[in-house]
């Protein structure tokens, strides 16, 4: 296996990113209203469970971004667009893939699965162009 040199500072700038985007995305503003409406919980159960939501996501976002510059620098790309891409083809083949498939098992709306799917292909876009232009 080809040893990847990662830049930690071009992580944790792609896992913020992706953090940024989410806390916009499902803000009051953006989705949290239908989202909360979708998945059944009120503002209340959100704020309590938001810490440990919060933990969980940043730790998520860090071994995201870790995997994804390695399917950046395997894939070659080296430009704003092509890391976008990468980061797409990995949202396509492997999350919209399990969260349309879950959503379908469980019942839900698409429109859950719509803004779900949506704040990740936004995410790993930024993230891979971020990472295959900062190495």
């Amino acid at each position: 296996m080809q040893e990847i040199p990662v830049n930690i500072l071009a992580l944790i700038f792609a896992a913020a990113i992706r953090f940024v985007v989410g806390a916009l995305w499902y803000s009051p503003v953006a989705f949290a209203p239908a989202w909360r409406h979708l998945v059944g919980i009120d503002e209340a159960q959100m704020k309590a469970g938001l810490p440990r939501a919060i933990a969980v996501d940043l730790v998520g976002s860090f071994i995201m971004a870790f995997v994804l510059v390695h399917a950046v620098v395997y894939a070659g790309a080296t430009s704003v667009w092509t890391g976008a891409a990468v980061g797409f083809f990995n949202w396509l083949g492997f999350v919209a893939v399990i969260l349309l498939a879950q959503n379908v098992y469980e019942q839900r709306p698409l429109k859950l699965f719509a803004i779900n799917a949506g704040f990740n292909l936004i995410a790993l876009a930024l993230m891979g162009a971020l990472l295959a232009v900062w190495r």
